[in-house]
């Protein structure tokens, strides 16, 4: 296992970053306006799963895939977490894109259709990437986007 993301070792070795394995790995969590309404959207959207009922709900939840997490929801202004008040201080998400790789990508612009998602961007090929990608707005302003792997498209 590689524990290095990269760096001199890895790259004198010629060991692509698809192919390393790290210890590190992203856990997201954005702050949101009413979690249970969140939760649903990402889940429904992704074909995803929250965390089993709990008494913290209405504040904090955890969309998962598999097992493996995907995003974290807080509520704005509970439990004065650092930059989780204030929800009107800023718009939401101003710079930031949260991005999921799919592989059903058509099953997953399938259910944004299905629910009514507001759409930002209709699905097309990034030529950059060579991947399909759809552009979304979720319920509290954030910009999401889903994409298909990299190269899917073979352009």
């Amino acid at each position: 296992m590689v524990t290095e993301i990269c760096g001199p070792s890895t790259e004198r070795r010629g060991i692509s970053f698809l192919m390393q394995q790290s210890a590190i790995e992203a856990q997201p969590l954005i702050a949101v306006r009413n979690v249970r309404a969140s939760s649903l959207w990402y889940t429904k959207q992704l074909g995803a799963e929250p965390l089993a009922e709990h008494e913290h709900r209405d504040v904090y939840d955890r969309i998962s895939c598999s097992g493996r997490l995907l995003l974290q929801l807080h509520a704005w202004d509970k439990e004065n977490h650092h930059n989780l008040v204030d929800a009107d201080a800023a718009a939401a998400g101003h710079g930031v894109l949260i991005w999921f790789q799919v592989e059903d990508f058509d099953s997953v612009v399938d259910r944004a259709r299905s629910l009514r998602a507001d759409i930002i961007e209709e699905p097309h090929i990034n030529p950059a990437s060579r991947h399909r990608e759809i552009w979304l707005r979720d319920p509290d302003g954030y910009s999401v986007v889903i994409a298909s792997p990299d190269r899917e498209c073979g352009i």
